[in-house]
């Protein structure tokens, strides 16, 4: 793509943007919210409070809930993550492989008789 292409994509880009702000900053729900984090952010100031603070003041279960790490006994109890499916074409061949690891039988053969580099380029897709 040329950069004179690449100028005028951004600068469409830009202007469907700025219409895009342009209707939001016309909508009265929108007016709505800034006015309230506006009276609640001076509320806060006022009595010297963070965020945090009156979200703990709401709902103290909540936030330690939120704010705690999981274990790894919990990602572990909840089982592995599945591995992503990775679909290899041969160039010379055609052939398709579709594996979701590295010790697939005919991507191994590919690896030993091209190179791993190679082989990783022909990488179609990940999903």
């Amino acid at each position: 793509m040329s950069l004179l292409n690449e100028y005028m994509k951004k600068e469409q880009l830009l202007k469907q943007l700025r219409d895009e702000l342009q209707q939001l900053e016309q909508d009265q729900r929108l007016k709505g919210e800034l006015e309230f984090k506006e009276k609640l952010e001076q509320l806060m100031q006022s009595h010297d409070k963070t965020a945090a603070d009156v979200i703990d003041i709401l709902d103290p279960n909540d936030v330690q809930s939120a704010t705690r790490q999981p274990s790894s006994s919990d990602s572990q109890s909840a089982g592995r993550r599945k591995r992503k499916l990775k679909v290899y074409r041969n160039p010379h061949s055609g052939e398709v492989v579709e594996t979701r690891g590295g010790n697939q039988k005919t991507l191994k053969a590919w690896k030993e008789e091209y190179g791993n580099d190679t082989v990783e380029q022909w990488l179609e897709r990940t999903e």
